[in-house]
């Protein structure tokens, strides 16, 4: 049983004699541009993966995997010429999908910036329907006066603003009406509450 660091090294040298022996020995007129890209090799040292890819038509790979599977004796040959393995392993020929995906995703990723630049370009001079940022922030409390200011005056809340304006002056509508300490229901000593017993009286 061979370590798989010479499983690697065996690898590396079968990617070599299979790349230069298709160049060399390999006359067959269906095999199209192909490049090896890796190979791997088990650690017992009998088989032999070969990963390449094609450039052409679906039907010029196709007819290069026919080529590949053809040309595997005198492959297999070349390779068992220049190895030092005991065994000369078998050889099988897998298409590469790396590049291929790889290209696939350098196309959504072109396209996704092709539409981000449309989009950049379409809200070129735009303006926000409502406040670019509608998130409320801590410095907004300064304006917060102001616009309790404005709010619509009534009669209730104009009471209610002077009992609370009172309150903070020292001044308490349940003392008046009920006296200090007396036990009652704070909403009776609001001006609204003394307005309607005035009128009832």
């Amino acid at each position: 049983m061979a370590d798989a660091a010479r499983a690697a090294r065996l690898a590396d040298r079968i990617k070599v004699i299979v790349a230069q022996a298709l160049e060399r020995r390999v006359k067959d007129p269906r095999l199209g541009f192909v490049t090896v890209t890796d190979a791997r090799v088990t650690n017992d040292l009998q088989h032999a993966t070969v990963y390449y890819t094609v450039y052409g038509t679906e039907e010029e790979q196709a007819g290069t995997r026919a080529a590949l599977e053809s040309a595997k004796g005198i492959l297999r040959s070349e390779v068992g010429k220049n190895i030092t393995a005991r065994l000369t392993p078998t050889l099988t020929f897998v298409p590469d999908e790396v590049p291929v995906n790889a290209n696939h995703l350098e196309d959504i990723l072109r396209q996704a910036r092709a539409r981000d630049a449309e989009l950049a370009e379409a809200a070129e001079g735009k303006t926000f329907a409502g406040d670019a940022d509608p998130y409320r922030r801590d410095d907004d409390d300064d304006a917060t006066p102001a616009a309790t200011e404005q709010q619509e005056s009534t009669p209730h809340t104009d009471a209610a603003r002077a009992d609370v304006a009172g309150m903070r002056d020292g001044y308490d509508p349940v003392d008046e009406d009920f006296g200090k300490g007396a036990h009652c229901d704070p909403d009776s000593g609001t001006t609204q509450m003394r307005e309607a017993q005035e009128g009832t009286e």
